[in-house]
């Protein structure tokens, strides 16, 4: 009977289809159960992981300082503060005509109306960050999982590429092992890094760009499943696009490609990574340009490791004698 554990398989060994079918069967229950239990984790701290990733909404704030918009939210907003403003300065001044009146009943109005000042104060909503709004009645539910399932995938990642890596390991050569085994390991901290540059520093930009560009011919409402999916999607994909590094290596590792045209096609590079970003979410130059930017500086970086391992490869071969002879001697 076959054993129901995952084992090692050494690149000598040989199996069969079925084994083949059996080990991949057992790998593959392996990743659903551990990404049921990141799914079930992300969504028992639902209300945090929305609270997260609606951060970046706080720089889109009604600005209130902007003068003369024709946005309503935007005069409510700034009405709303005025009014604020305009109560707490009314307090104070009949505070201070409460601790100058002489009569008892006069300084007793006084302070009665300082304190109904206050209360007003208090009572004008403080300037908050949008929020996303929802049209449908499941519309609620529906996000709150879809983000829950996106979070649990991102946190389930260096596993299930583990998974992946060590079932196709064996049909490597053990040149290519010794490749792909440092390459590899780089894969799960370049995609977080990616999701991390895109959520502080892309995200918030783009929509501060997209949710202020004419919001004076608009009412500017953000549904919650468009701005999900736009935040969701952005991230994912630059944490993909970080991978350019692992594919620059391995093609200059096993020969595919030599550093000098790689160096050679920079001008091709810039119109490549120009069109990528062009058909990435967000459209708009703010998010275009902050797209470009680290990925022609991943490219760069990655070219210049690259050279520096070659170099190092041509160091240890040139320092290795070719003759056997030269050992015993």
């Amino acid at each position: 009977m076959a054993p129901t554990t995952l084992r090692p398989i050494r690149p000598e060994d040989r199996l069969s289809l079925v084994e083949h079918l059996d080990e991949l069967r057992k790998r593959l229950i392996l990743c659903v159960v551990v990404f049921v239990g990141c799914f079930g984790l992300c969504l028992w701290q639902g209300d945090l992981i929305l609270d997260v990733v609606n951060r970046p909404l706080e720089r889109t704030a009604f600005k209130q300082d902007k003068k003369e918009s024709k946005d309503p939210f935007e005069r409510t907003a700034a009405f709303q503060a005025q009014l604020r403003k305009s109560a707490l300065a009314s307090a104070a001044n009949f505070d201070s005509l409460a601790s100058t009146a002489e009569d008892a009943e006069t300084r007793r109005n006084y302070e009665e109306l300082a304190t109904q000042y206050r209360v007003l104060a208090r009572a004008v909503p403080p300037r908050e960050a949008r929020r996303p709004v929802t049209l449908g009645v499941g519309e609620p539910f529906t996000a709150t999982v879809r983000v829950a399932a996106y979070a649990a995938l991102l946190i389930a990642l260096p596993i299930l590429l583990f998974q992946a890596y060590a079932f196709v390991l064996p049909a490597f050569s053990r040149e290519e092992r010794n490749v792909a085994l440092p390459l590899m390991t780089m894969v799960p901290f370049l995609f977080i890094a990616g999701v991390v540059f895109a959520y502080f520093m892309i995200l918030p930009n783009a929509i501060d760009f997209l949710q202020n560009f004419n919001d004076d011919n608009f009412d500017i409402l953000l549904q919650a499943k468009d701005y999900y999916r736009f935040a969701i999607m952005l991230m994912i994909v630059m944490g993909v696009c970080f991978q350019v590094p692992v594919g620059i290596l391995a093609f200059t590792r096993l020969g595919i490609i030599s550093v000098s045209q790689l160096r050679r096609s920079r001008r091709y590079t810039i119109i490549g990574i120009a069109v990528v970003a062009m058909l990435l979410p967000g459209q708009d130059p703010v998010t275009m340009l902050s797209l470009m930017a680290p990925l022609y500086v991943l490219f760069e970086g990655s070219i210049l490791l690259a050279s520096l391992i070659e170099r190092r490869a041509a160091k240890r071969e040139a320092a290795e004698p070719d003759d056997p002879d030269d050992l015993e001697a």
